[in-house]
């Protein structure tokens, strides 16, 4: 979605999108982060009904369970990374939510209750955990269908909780708020008031959903780019824990971010 060369082709009134994937695995361990996200042409693509290649990496799919081996370079200190990732799904959702007014951005949870177990040669590491998988998909770039977003997921004990909230670019907004239960259930509910939170580094703005009596706080950036976050949040009514995700698209359309971009993500013909 935040290729710059996909984005020059597009400028250009070209640009196939199979000519420009990438796997993009992060690792964020005690000795630091561990980045890769090389973009190939679509000479290094090969796809089936169950198996998916970027180059050296593979995505394997049995009916029940995600096979993920990674084998990449990190950047911008080349180190390899290494290992495999496997996903129990848990119950799979079928249903695509419109992101716009237009429905021409459109997003699914696939298995948003999902489990990993992870297992890393390079660097040696394993451990097993909760996951989560999903798809955007639309017909038209990102940036021209939005101005910013925030989205951000929690890990319940019977349920996934997911907030969804979008500036478009003519300035409407629309949000989603859905609970993905383990039994397969999906469930809506009326979100708590937008809480600002401090920007990051790069000034990217920062906000979620939270009952005022019971803030929220942000407990670490994860990443912290010119056009956009990760972070860790903590708070709300039991202490917990979730991973938020906001998203400045007027940033990334900008000419000196699509600029910067390639130090992030190298591009190999294969």
């Amino acid at each position: 979605m935040f290729s710059p060369y996909y984005a020059a082709a597009r400028r250009r009134g070209a640009g196939d999108p199979l000519d420009h994937v990438s796997v993009n695995a992060i690792l964020y361990t005690a000795r630091g982060k561990y980045w890769a996200m090389t973009e190939r042409g679509k000479g290094s693509l090969e796809r089936s009904a169950s198996r998916l290649a970027i180059g050296p990496s593979t995505l394997s799919w049995d009916g029940s369970r995600l096979t993920m081996d990674i084998d990449e370079w990190t950047m911008p200190l080349p180190r390899r990374l290494r290992g495999r990732v496997t996903l129990d799904t848990g119950p799979i959702f079928g249903e695509a939510h419109a992101l716009d007014t237009a429905g021409r951005h459109r997003w699914r949870p696939i298995a948003p209750c999902a489990t990993a177990s992870v297992a890393f040669e390079k660097p040696a590491l394993a451990w097993q955990g909760q996951a989560y998988i999903d798809m955007n998909f639309g017909s038209e770039p990102l940036e021209e269908g939005f101005r910013y977003w925030t989205w951000s997921r929690q890990s319940q004990a019977a349920a996934t909780r997911i907030l969804y909230d979008v500036v478009q670019r003519d300035g409407a907004r629309r949000h989603l708020a859905l609970d993905y239960g383990r039994g397969g259930k999906v469930g809506r509910f009326t979100p708590p008031p937008v809480l600002a939170l401090p920007r990051t580094g790069w000034q990217v703005a920062r906000a979620t959903r939270a009952d005022p009596g019971n803030p929220v706080r942000v407990a670490r950036t994860l990443e912290d780019t010119p056009f956009y976050s990760r972070s860790l949040l903590e708070g709300g009514d039991d202490g917990a824990q979730w991973i938020h995700e906001s998203v400045d698209l007027d940033r990334f359309r900008s000419r000196w971010v699509q600029a910067l971009l390639p130090f992030k993500m190298p591009r190999r013909g294969r």
